[in-house]
């Protein structure tokens, strides 16, 4: 197989469409977010997965695995939820069996905006895979992100609060009950990320 066989060009002219495609909902996304809530796309996503922790099993994500859901390194995750934690958005704790475990909230400032900006991201998102549908290029993996199934979502911020421990169970001062953890699924937007993350590694180019 050289570089000039057919599979491979049309294997390099679908990529170059996902990439484009990629690139424009984002960019919608990006500037609607900005424009209507000062938030970027990373920070909302941020907010979006951090809001489906719960108290329940299960319920809570390591560092980790948050820099996996938004597609970032765990350094620059750690700098984004700096970011939004100083503009009061997500609060961090310690866990109170390990010293060396850091959790991170959402907080009621946080919830209320991630409430206000969600029907934005959701008409960015409509507004751009239409354009897409409109491109001959782009119309088959616009037709694709359509069909992908919806991923179910956990949500238990609703549940009645917990009883408060006796003074014997409380926690360290400051700290928070201890929690298990989950992988947070990528949504749709992310799993395109994902993809468009890959062209950029050496792996990739080769």
């Amino acid at each position: 197989m050289t570089a000039t066989d057919p599979a491979l060009t049309t294997l390099a002219h679908s990529w170059c469409a996902l990439t484009v495609l990629h690139q424009r909902i984002e960019g919608r996304i990006e500037r609607a977010l900005q424009a209507g809530h000062r938030l970027s796309v990373r920070e909302y996503s941020l907010l979006e997965v951090l809001s489906r922790q719960h108290d329940g099993e299960g319920g809570h994500l390591q560092m980790k695995d948050l820099a996996t859901a938004v597609v970032l390194s765990q350094s620059a995750t750690t700098r984004l939820v700096s970011r939004l934690e100083d503009r009061g958005l997500l609060s961090r704790y310690l866990c109170p069996t390990d010293r060396r475990g850091i959790y991170t909230d959402v907080t009621a400032e946080g919830l209320e905006l991630l409430r206000q900006a969600r029907p934005t991201n959701t008409a960015a998102l409509r507004a751009a895979l239409d354009e897409a549908a409109g491109d001959p290029h782009t119309a088959p993996l616009a037709a694709a992100v359509e069909r992908l199934p919806d991923i179910p979502v956990r949500d238990d911020r609703s549940s009645p609060a917990p009883v408060t421990p006796s003074a014997a169970e409380a926690p360290v001062p400051g700290a928070r009950p201890a929690r298990r953890y989950r992988r947070a699924r990528p949504t749709r937007t992310g799993v395109l990320s994902r993809l468009a993350a890959r062209r950029r590694t050496p792996s990739a180019a080769r």
